[in-house]
């Protein structure tokens, strides 16, 4: 028999003999490398998690004019910048002062859409506005006019010209031109915010009211990026597009790279705690093999055997054990990690196949360095007291 297989034969018939102590090692081991493989997983995708949770709290990002207005070409230009996966969705607004019986309101033209994927938050009691002539107003627009889905609402757009009269000292004319238009009421809207006080309505009939080519004041975006990415695509998109001063909204970035840090440092702290009890865990039931093992270990040496062919045996012990319950704890990490997932943010978690040998390799160090101790007094056994029966 080989020097080889006599180890692994000693190190297996070890095992079995103290087949309970091995048991409750190995399944420490294994809630260690679960924990350890489960909370790895969430810490590396969670900010993919989080980041679609935040899309969810409205846009991260603001295009803004840095002249008057912005076109198209110039939105289409910036956005053509960022990769078409994570952007969630673009909707340009274009603002002006309308009247309803008289009553300025302020009105807003926007890619219902893109403002459907950009503001999910939003509360629509009936539906999204999808042809021309139909609108959705905000809760208090609707109660001020008394309005319900369904209802008619007629609006007029007055721009103000204003001309210098010679005679009165550069005072100002108004010249009223009503252009009126008649919507009906698809939704209200609902939001808890300054939006109940507006109504939206579609590029076309923002055009046919106002008679003018469309042009926009802003655009909100929604990115699933984190904040260097963010940063990263805002500097390039000032360097190329001069047309557009993109900014960050920073309620959104910096709730989200706070929320981020915080939940990371508690999967790492939870991470060492876990891998802490583990390793105590261990070091007490080697200690307790070591403590009955006393009277074989100085007879071992009493025959001849070094310190080294006793570490190597222990360690060969606590390396098995490592590596089953590492093996075992990275399949279970899986199964926590996609519960947890699924339970938080209510998504799938990607299977990382390089996790199941880092886990293993983590493992078997873990009980490595427990077994230290207790190896350290199994070579400090005096076997001329042992078999004395001291």
């Amino acid at each position: 028999m080989s020097k080889k297989s006599m180890y692994l034969r000693m190190v297996t018939a070890s095992l079995l003999r103290r087949r309970s102590r091995m048991i409750i090692a190995l399944l420490a081991i294994a809630i260690g490398a679960t924990i350890l493989s489960g909370l790895v997983t969430i810490y590396i995708d969670v900010p993919r998690q989080m980041s679609a949770q935040f899309r969810n709290y409205g846009a991260n990002m603001i295009f803004t004019a840095t002249d008057e207005t912005m076109t198209q070409e110039d939105i289409d230009a910036a956005t053509a910048l960022i990769d078409e996966d994570a952007l969630v969705g673009v909707a340009p607004y274009r603002y002006e002062t309308v009247r309803v019986n008289d009553i300025p309101v302020m009105a807003a033209a926007t890619d219902m859409e893109g403002a459907q994927n950009t503001s999910p938050f939003w509360v629509v009691d009936g539906e999204w506005p999808d042809a021309d002539g139909e609108i959705m107003i905000g809760k208090n627009v609707a109660s001020t006019y008394n309005l319900k889905v369904g209802d008619s609402m007629e609006a007029s757009y007055a721009p103000e010209t204003e001309t210098a009269d010679e005679s009165s000292d550069a005072e100002s004319e108004v010249v009223e031109m009503d252009n009126y238009v008649n919507f009906t009421v698809t939704g209200i809207l609902d939001t808890g915010g300054n939006e109940e006080d507006y109504i939206y309505m579609n590029f076309n009939d923002m055009e046919t009211l106002t008679g003018e080519e469309m042009a926009y004041d802003v655009c909100e975006l929604s990115i699933s990026a984190s904040t260097d990415e963010l940063n990263t695509i805002k500097e390039n998109i000032e360097t190329s597009v001069t047309s557009v001063s993109p900014r960050l909204v920073k309620r959104v970035t910096e709730s989200e790279t706070t929320v981020l840090s915080k939940l990371q440092a508690l999967v790492f702290l939870v991470t060492i705690v876990v891998l802490s009890l583990t390793m105590i865990c261990l070091a007490t039931t080697m200690t307790a093999v070591v403590a009955e093992r006393r009277k074989e270990i100085g007879l071992r040496k009493a025959l001849g055997a070094s310190n080294k062919s006793i570490i190597m045996e222990f360690m060969g012990e606590g390396v098995f054990l490592g590596a089953a319950g590492g093996l075992l704890g990275s399949i279970l990490g899986f199964c926590f990690a996609q519960i947890v997932s699924r339970s938080v943010f209510n998504s799938s978690i990607t299977m990382m196949p390089w996790l199941i040998p880092v886990t293993i390799i983590a493992s078997v160090i873990v009980t490595g360095l427990a077994c230290m101790i207790p190896i350290r007094s199994a070579t400090d056994v005096d076997p001329a007291l042992v078999l004395k029966g001291e």
